[in-house]
């Protein structure tokens, strides 16, 4: 056995786990836009040598604003995602519809905190930030794929918050203390969901053969390679907003574009192919899948 994981323990450390939106983020408070936001392992912006140093945290700003941003468009395939798992089960174990069940309601709450850090980003940015989307043709484009395909890109990305705040956020004492602060509380329960989501591929997984695993294999790169694209598309307009912010054109734009990219691949899908637990998931669907998992990783480094 790869893990221990079951839903009524895991409910329970949910509950413990679990906060309410005004605890991490009142809807008249601020942020600190004289500090960054994001730590430079994942928005890598002070390595580029032609903007100054206040043009790298402006950078820095818009690449936190991407990051919650296109969190929340994860969350908000997540929700339907999670329901229609639990609708099978809802005469069956009591403890699995009532912690899918915690797990939707939770993810709905980091919509809404999302929603609040947007409006104090607004509040405190002096131009618009456009995003890629719009939220819902995402959402459609991804959930259409086999489910197992959609429960591992999504067990990926819950296991890679895990490592932005441990391994990049919560020892960084440059970053603004309120964002930092979202981004633990979401990673506590986004610690929850990633058990919960191993329980759930494993579900899905079962009695597959090893050429259907491998064909849901095929989706998860089909979605990956959707997801790139928009990463792509984004970092374009991340550039637009930097230089609406800075009043000039900035120098090596498209070698700087090329360069966020790079940042947002490893940030949003690289980081999350290569977590351990994630790893252990696969080992146990498919020793294949594992391989191919890794064969493609280095190119989102």
């Amino acid at each position: 056995m790869y893990h221990n994981f079951n839903y009524e323990a895991t409910l329970a450390s949910s509950l413990r786990a679990q906060w309410q939106l005004d605890d991490v983020l009142r809807e008249d408070q601020e942020l600190d836009f004289t500090r960054n936001f994001m730590p430079e392992s994942l928005a890598r912006t002070s390595a580029i040598k032609t903007l100054n140093p206040l043009e790298q945290r402006v950078l820095n700003h818009i690449s936190a604003h991407q990051y919650l941003s296109i969190f929340g468009v994860v969350e908000e395939f997540i929700l339907p995602f999670v329901v229609d798992h639990a609708r099978p089960h809802l005469l069956g174990d009591d403890w699995r519809v009532r912690a899918i069940l915690n797990f939707a309601g939770e993810e709905a709450k980091h919509i809404q905190l999302f929603k609040r850090f947007h409006q104090a980003f607004v509040r405190g940015f002096p131009v618009e930030c456009q995003m890629i989307g719009p939220s819902e043709a995402i959402g459609a484009e991804v959930l259409r794929h086999d489910p197992l395909a959609v429960g591992l890109v999504i067990l990926m990305i819950e296991w890679m918050s895990q490592q932005h705040y441990l391994g990049s956020i919560r020892d960084d004492g440059d970053l603004d203390p309120l964002f930092k602060s979202l981004l633990k509380n979401h990673w506590m329960e986004e610690a929850q969901h990633a058990k919960l989501d191993t329980l759930i591929v494993d579900a899905l997984a079962v009695g597959r053969t090893e050429e259907q695993i491998q064909k849901a294999m095929d989706e998860f790169f089909e979605i990956g390679a959707f997801l790139d694209a928009g990463l792509k598309q984004q970092a374009s307009f991340n550039l637009d907003a930097l230089e609406k912010a800075i009043g000039r054109k900035v120098e090596d734009r498209e070698a700087i574009e090329a360069q966020q990219h790079q940042a947002a691949r490893w940030t949003y899908i690289g980081s999350g192919m290569v977590h351990e637990r994630f790893q252990d998931t696969l080992n146990a669907i498919s020793r294949r899948a594992a391989e191919r998992m890794a064969e493609a990783a280095p190119l989102f480094a």
